[in-house]
């Protein structure tokens, strides 16, 4: 029974590693923009989270993950912690610069995103040994008047849905956003 079950969840983790990419080309991939770093509003200034926490926040349709370090300092990552996307802003802000995801335990660097223990808990172990680690996007952040500002491609979620098909039967709707 305990093997059945081990196999289930070892197959079931293994519907989401890492497999190679093919390169559709479609004629929706002529709509694609190039990347556009912009600075966008993502959380106001009064929602920001006490120092050692975080919160979330959305900056041109990306997930984001405001973190404040015990000093005060301010970061901004991407809100998706591999290897089962739950929310980073769950997390908790270390003194040793990292913020740890939630449920698995992995550490993250503040300012560069990259892994610093990888997913050190039981549960992150039999799912983490599954996976190669890997790190979560950081973006420059800035206040302005009362807004926190996050620097970020404003194409991306535009240029990653084109890989999506739209059409009549498209669950998503019309391409321009309208529902038939």
């Amino acid at each position: 029974m305990k093997l059945a079950i081990f196999a289930t969840l070892a197959a079931g983790a293994a519907a989401f590693a890492p497999s190679s990419q093919v390169t559709r080309s479609t004629s929706l991939n002529a709509a694609k923009a190039g990347p556009k770093l912009q600075y966008v509003p993502c959380i106001s200034t009064d929602d920001l989270p006490k120092p050692g926490t975080a919160t979330s926040g959305v900056a041109a349709g990306l997930a984001i993950c405001i973190a404040v370090d015990p000093k005060g300092a301010v970061y901004a990552l991407g809100d998706k912690c591999p290897p089962v996307n739950q929310p980073l802003s769950f997390g908790k802000v270390d003194k040793d610069g990292t913020i740890s995801d939630p449920v698995l335990g992995t550490k993250f660097d503040l300012k560069t995103g990259e892994v610093r223990e990888w997913c050190p808990s039981g549960l992150g172990k039999l799912i983490g040994g599954l996976f190669d680690p890997v790190g979560v996007p950081v973006y420059p952040v800035k206040a302005k008047g009362k807004v926190v500002e996050v620097q970020v491609d404003v194409n991306y979620k535009a240029n990653f849905e084109a890989e999506y098909w739209s059409g009549i039967l498209d669950a998503q709707g019309k391409a321009n956003g309208k529902y038939y």
